[in-house]
């Protein structure tokens, strides 16, 4: 292992104080992922020594009993690495208050306990708000904290954590976009995306613009197609009403898979300041171009797991068995799609995305596939095919980089192998522990919205499912389920690759 040491890290500049609002502080997010993240911050040191948070819940749990709670979370979610020195530092800096978010007084209340808290810690004025709530009280409590005066930035500053999913279909992301403008300036808003919060996916910016010998065959010349793929071995576990309503598409694409296509295909922006790579990002969705009802029939695959079986043989129940869902449920658990991106640089580059539940393996990937070289230096060898060149860049499980490239096989024919190049970020920088969430609520403390989406961003992303939604809602699907649980999905997903020549990589 190559060790570094905080010099050669970078260390990350000191935050300000400030007090984190959490909306809906009794719910899942918070215990499994805020709360450890913060532990983890204040770990790497990386906390404000004058930071104060105020959960905020419809159920009354107490002061105490919040902080129990929460305790007891980071403790299972943190594993061995739990220090209860660290834990005790930390847990006096947890208040909690009750109240229904629907309701004005309890805004007040807010506002008055923002300033015993503050007064308490020595916090200041500054605030970030975040919304771990149903999507539906997002407008309503945004409206609520501007009609209580909170959003008001006068010595210190005020932001918004808003989680997605970010609207439901186009017309109601416009909606919900309009409804927070007229309350908070864009600049205060931050849309999240958790997947940005992984390491592969912040590397890919310094992976393509900080190495020489990446960008120059980053094109169509050299690109023959790109994959991303967003895998799940589990079912829909207890969120059958939730997916009920949104299904594959609505849950993963618009958000995850476009931010990071447009991270992949994107120009080098002119500084990695926030707008700058914002703009780039917006540059590249909008050259997607729409697709007609013809190319969603052609272009777009939807699928639903039924019965199936794990690899080790182990039963798995079909979608329409799981909790929560219809007995003739038509809500797609799988989606593949085969995009274009219409500029100089990604003209007749296809870029292929799938995500799915119940899958054959958890794996989050994009796939860059080279142009296969000209056969021609090999035609009197035995060298019978050549393979294309593949540049891996794994999310998860394990985050890393991989290339794919032939060798000669040691002999005196020749013979070639293909042999893979690989990095992977616990080998050369170790394993922290890391929820995915500890580099957005940084950034979001420290005001960097570089990881988060802007308005134009959201509805950009919409845009282009929307035509896919509403083919899909005209013509109903008929053959559900039509993939086994434990595949690697429905054979139309095969066959959107297999009639370009070309097929999916389902290394995990």
């Amino acid at each position: 292992m190559v060790e570094t040491s905080a010099a050669e890290r970078g260390a990350a500049p000191p935050l300000a104080p400030c007090v984190l609002v959490i909306f809906g502080a009794s719910g899942d997010l918070a215990a499994r992922k805020l709360l450890p993240a913060l532990y983890n911050l204040a770990a790497g040191g990386m906390l404000p020594e004058r930071l104060a948070v105020i959960g905020l819940a419809s159920r009354d749990a107490g002061v105490e009993a919040f902080r129990d709670a929460m305790g007891q979370a980071v403790r299972e979610h943190v594993g061995s690495s739990f220090s209860p020195e660290l834990w005790a530092s930390l847990a006096p800096r947890l208040h909690f208050m009750a109240g229904d978010l629907r309701a004005a007084e309890t805004y007040a209340r807010l506002g008055q306990t923002l300033g015993e808290v503050a007064a308490e810690h020595g916090t200041g004025t500054s605030a970030l708000f975040y919304l771990s709530t149903p999507p539906s009280l997002f407008g309503e409590i945004v409206r609520r904290l501007g009609d209580a005066g909170l959003v008001r930035e006068e010595e210190g500053w005020r932001r918004v954590v808003i989680e997605k999913p970010f609207g439901h279909d186009l017309d109601s992301a416009r909606a919900l976009n309009r409804e927070i403008a007229g309350v908070l300036a864009e600049r205060q808003i931050y849309r999240i995306d958790h997947y940005l919060g992984k390491e592969t996916v912040q590397n890919i910016l310094v992976f393509r613009f900080a190495n020489g010998i990446f960008e120059p065959v980053w094109n169509r010349r050299y690109v023959d197609h790109v994959q991303i793929t967003v895998a799940e071995q589990l079912g829909v576990e207890h969120r059958g009403r939730y997916y009920e309503e949104a299904g594959a598409l609505r849950d993963m694409v618009p958000n995850h898979m476009l931010q990071l296509l447009s991270l992949i295909a994107m120009e080098p922006p002119a500084s990695f300041e926030a707008e700058a790579v914002r703009n780039e990002k917006e540059k590249v969705l909008s050259a997607v171009p729409p697709l007609t009802p013809e190319d969603v029939l052609r272009r777009a695959v939807r699928g639903q797991y039924g019965p199936g079986a794990a690899a080790d043989a182990t039963a798995l129940p079909g979608y329409r068995s799981e909790p929560l869902v219809a007995a003739d449920s038509a809500t797609e658990t799988f989606a593949a799609l085969k995009l274009l991106i219409d500029n100089w640089r990604w003209a007749d580059v296809p870029f292929y995305l799938r995500t799915g539940k119940r899958l054959a393996a958890h794996s989050t990937q994009i796939v860059i596939h080279f142009k296969r070289v000209p056969f021609s230096p090999f035609r009197l060898t035995p060298v019978d095919h050549l393979g294309p060149n593949r540049l891996v860049l794994r999310l998860q499980p394990e985050e890393g980089i991989s290339l794919r490239f032939s060798a000669k096989v040691p002999g005196p024919s020749v013979r070639i192998g293909t042999v893979d190049m690989e990095f992977r970020y616990a080998d050369y920088f170790g394993s922290q522990p890391t929820t995915g969430y500890e580099t957005l609520l940084y950034d979001a403390m420290a005001g960097d919205a570089t990881l988060f989406q802007r308005a134009d961003n959201v509805e950009r992303g919409w845009s282009v499912v929307a035509p896919i939604l509403e083919v899909w809602k005209a013509l109903p699907a008929r053959a559900f389920p039509n993939y086994a649980a434990g595949s690697w999905g429905p054979q139309e997903a095969d066959e959107l690759l297999a009639r370009d020549g070309r097929a999916w990589s389902n290394e995990p």
